[in-house]
């Protein structure tokens, strides 16, 4: 059984969270939790419905909530359907909808956006909901939006449970990352662990950096681990995205490991102090 408590439900803005859960019991439980940290941490709450309309979450969510009205009228809680992504997976949509969003929520006085997704609404296309997922995760590393994307596994197969939790970075059992966005120079600060569990995640993560002209800057001082697999694709970005010069600020292991990678024709290493 799914926990619905926890960590995965009170994430930190930057998080995009994989969360699979069992049942309508598991589901109305994690969003009253998620819910309440999101008004907690005065964030707007965003719940995007697909099993349930609108008005039917909202009839049950109403009494699990102290104060949910008010906070609704108030504009603190937003319930929409799947509307919001376009109905189906759509990679474009789904990161344009979702970043205005969260810049609306920004506008408006509040610290970010608390997003809560019913991944049903993609269940019949599981290509185009991976390519989805994968997307946005572009978004988490440069705006005030948090995500818990709500996976039944009722309605998934396991194979297809594997495949969306591995392009989330957080997911219960596996491996988790952050990451933000650096702009000068552009690249990104990486905190957690990277493995097999994420590793899919981690390349999307790395991917705008391909195109980038200017000197990219990893700073990986706060990563606690990574394995080889991983590294390559650190590798592989700086490869990609010659002539311009890609640095890794990181720690001694992981330095030393990319030193056994033979990276040093495709990167600069900076020691940890060095940053």
């Amino acid at each position: 059984m799914v926990r619905v408590t926890g960590s995965a439900l009170d994430p930190d803005l930057g998080d995009h969270v994989c969360l699979p859960f069992l049942g309508d019991r598991e589901r109305r439980a994690a969003t009253r939790l998620f819910t309440l940290n999101g008004l907690r941490r005065r964030t707007k709450v965003l719940i995007i419905t697909h099993a349930d309309s609108p008005d039917r979450t909202r009839a049950w969510l109403t009494p699990l909530v102290p104060g949910f009205r008010e906070a609704e009228s108030a504009g603190r809680i937003e319930i929409a359907g799947t509307r919001l992504t376009g109905g189906r997976p759509d990679p474009c949509r789904a990161l344009d909808r979702l970043e205005a969003a969260g810049e609306r929520a920004l506008a408006q006085g509040y610290r970010g956006l608390y997003a809560l997704v019913d991944a049903s609404w993609g269940v019949h296309d599981p290509p185009g909901q991976v390519a989805s997922e994968s997307a946005v995760n572009a978004l988490f590393g440069r705006c005030g939006l948090a995500a818990v994307c709500q996976y039944d596994r009722a309605l998934f197969p396991c194979e297809a449970l594997d495949r969306v939790t591995g392009v989330h970075p957080i997911s219960p059992e596996q491996a988790l990352l952050r990451y933000a966005a650096t702009s000068s120079p552009p690249g990104l600060r990486l905190r957690g662990d990277v493995d097999l569990t994420n590793r899919q995640a981690f390349a999307s993560i790395l991917a705008p950096l391909r195109a980038e002209r200017d000197e990219v800057v990893i700073d990986a001082t706060e990563l606690d681990f990574i394995d080889a697999g991983s590294a390559q694709l650190l590798v592989a970005m700086a490869l990609a995205r010659r002539p311009g010069r890609t640095v890794v600020a990181c720690g001694s292991p992981l330095a030393r490991l990319l030193r056994l990678l033979k990276a040093g024709d495709a990167l600069g290493v900076r020691p940890a102090g060095d940053v």
